[in-house]
């Protein structure tokens, strides 16, 4: 198989794409298609093709995940085969993501980090970092693909400075057998949330697990239905729409019940959810608290009701509390308005109201696998029919 050579990006482009995972290479696939083959480039600040599904723990098998949706003109199956299902998704879709570059000639150029992008006459600078720290680039228009892995999202709970024992993300989970003999108190109600409570409860070896969430988890035993997944959509893209933040599609559609979770429920790994807690303490978690001690172990661990006061001492917290978008290096751009979110615009929602020469993919309703080939296509042409439009 031919390998592309890697170059170094060029000073100016028509289109500059930000981000080289689902969505951008959605994109990037488009923008060749309407004939913008040679007026486009690629930055991906990852290290090789794969985007953040490189970055994802090695007990995630292809089969575990929601599913990846296949890239259009080129799917998963023709390009890696069908059965490896039970490989490390982290190996599976870089392969996949890789081959397919190839095939299409995808311009893209990595490792490029992209510090700042400001508005300049017409067009854009754009700040780089990195092995190219300092060097500027300018572009005509943006599609910015960046998605979220970038930013974990911890909400402040009072107290977190003060715990003694370890926290961690999704982000920096490498596996069950780092919490063998310990207390684990897992914090979350989506589906990474469950699907690792379940990981390690069952793998790593004397463990205690606990589980907490702002929200109690509402698991759905129907078959997902398509008009459940465009009502999830939808909510989802009046909201930015608005202007307000993105929520997650599982906020609408409920936990759907797998076999895996069935079993879980069977054998009381489910059983032990909280509702949040209020306090963090030097050694574990307090509700309604106010003091700053440790806990006496007192909490139940099998009822949802909490008394106040009530504590639990645990060695790990573990956040699964979600991601935001990385966007950081569109702040120069203001986009965000008095909701706290971008108002986006046009027929998929990926474009910025307030300067259509910018599309957003990954945000809000494009967030999922399928619905990023679907807003790659729209936003290449939307570029396409901005440039036609300029002299």
């Amino acid at each position: 198989m031919h390998e592309s050579v890697a170059q170094e990006p060029d000073a100016f482009s028509d289109v500059l794409v930000i981000g080289g995972g689902q969505a951008g290479l959605s994109a990037a696939y488009f923008l060749q298609r309407f004939g913008l083959g040679d007026r486009y480039q690629l930055l991906d600040h990852s290290p090789r093709p794969g985007g953040a599904w490189q970055f994802r723990w090695p007990t995630l098998t292809l089969s575990g995940t929601n599913r990846v949706h296949d890239l259009p003109g080129y799917g998963l199956g023709e390009a890696v085969g069908i059965d490896r299902g039970e490989f490390p998704a982290s190996s599976v879709v870089p392969e996949y993501f890789a081959k397919y570059e190839n095939r299409f000639g995808l311009r893209v150029h990595r490792p490029v980090d992209v510090r700042s992008v400001e508005r300049d006459g017409d067009g854009f600078r754009v700040t780089l970092g990195g092995r190219l720290r300092g060097r500027e680039i300018s572009a005509r228009t943006l599609i910015n693909a960046t998605g979220t892995w970038e930013r974990p999202f911890i909400p402040h709970i009072p107290g977190a400075a003060d715990f003694r024992g370890r926290q961690l993300h999704t982000h920096d989970y490498t596996g069950p057998e780092d919490f063998a003999g310990q207390r684990v108190l897992v914090v979350g109600a989506g589906i990474s949330a469950v699907q690792l409570l379940i990981e390690i409860a069952r793998r790593a070896p004397g463990v205690q697990t606990f589980w907490c969430s702002r929200t109690e988890p509402r698991f759905d035993s129907n078959p997902f239905s398509p008009d459940l997944g465009r009502e999830a959509v939808a909510r989802v893209e009046r909201r930015v729409r608005a202007g307000l933040p993105p929520t997650s599609v599982v906020s609408v559609t409920g936990l759907a019940v797998t076999p895996t979770i069935e079993a879980a429920q069977r054998d009381g790994i489910l059983d032990n959810w909280r509702p949040m807690f209020t306090r963090i303490t030097e050694t574990g978690v307090c509700w309604d608290c106010t003091g700053g001690a440790g806990g006496n172990g007192s909490a139940r661990g099998s009822s949802s009701a909490v008394a106040a006061g009530e504590q639990l001492d645990v060695d790990v917290i573990f956040w699964n509390t979600g991601f935001r978008s990385a966007l950081d290096h569109l702040s120069p751009l203001h986009l965000r308005g008095p909701g706290g979110g971008i108002v986006m615009t046009g027929r998929l929602a990926t474009t910025v109201a307030d300067d259509p020469r910018v599309q957003l993919l990954g945000y809000g309703p494009s967030a999922s696998t399928i619905g990023a080939n679907r807003a790659g296509r729209e936003a290449a042409r939307n570029v396409a029919e901005i440039l036609d439009a300029q002299p």
